[in-house]
């Protein structure tokens, strides 16, 4: 499903069975249908043929592995507040597009209050950083204000959606 897409899960009729194959997927996307299948009580070829609805729809949009970033020598994790120097739609899009073609930026979200963006960037070293911040982003027209904050402990990550009940036992009484 496309970001900013106004279709919900609810739209889609997801019936309990379909929120425990999306729980178990976001555990493991790479368990075997059959097992799959076992662990949400169905046998494997209706089961598969609910993955593959669930693909149609979108709301399963890719599958990915996850890297260990300091296994992988990227061990500086840092926090940018951006403020634009005016709003305006061809600031904000040529922001954007910017951001976009840059790998090392991992998030970049549009935000209220006192900064227009976050971002959480993921480079190597301080150095990295540097030509990161003075080589790309003070060269994006429209930059008003810059801050950085390092993060210098992660105490929780987690991929997986807070999925819970599905919707429509929620609201049971």
């Amino acid at each position: 499903m496309p970001n900013g897409s106004a279709d919900t899960a609810s739209e889609f009729a997801l019936d309990a069975v379909d929120w425990k194959i999306l729980e178990v997927l976001q555990q493991d996307a790479r368990v075997a249908n059959v097992d799959l299948a076992r662990e949400v009580g169905l046998t494997p070829s209706p089961c598969l043929a609910r993955v593959r609805e669930l693909e149609r729809k979108g709301v399963i949009s890719r599958y990915v592995t996850l890297l260990d970033p300091k296994r992988l020598g990227l061990a500086v994790s840092v926090f940018i507040q951006v403020r634009l120097e005016k709003q305006v739609e061809r600031s904000l899009e040529g922001f954007e597009q910017a951001i976009r073609q840059r790998p090392e930026v991992m998030e970049c979200y549009l935000m209220t209050g006192d900064s227009d963006y976050l971002l959480r960037v993921l480079v190597p070293d301080i150095p990295a950083l540097e030509r990161f911040i003075v080589d790309f982003l003070t060269r994006i027209p429209g930059i008003g204000n810059i801050q950085s904050s390092f993060a210098l402990k992660q105490v929780k990550y987690q991929t997986a959606l807070p999925l819970g009940a599905p919707p429509s036992s929620r609201h049971r009484r």
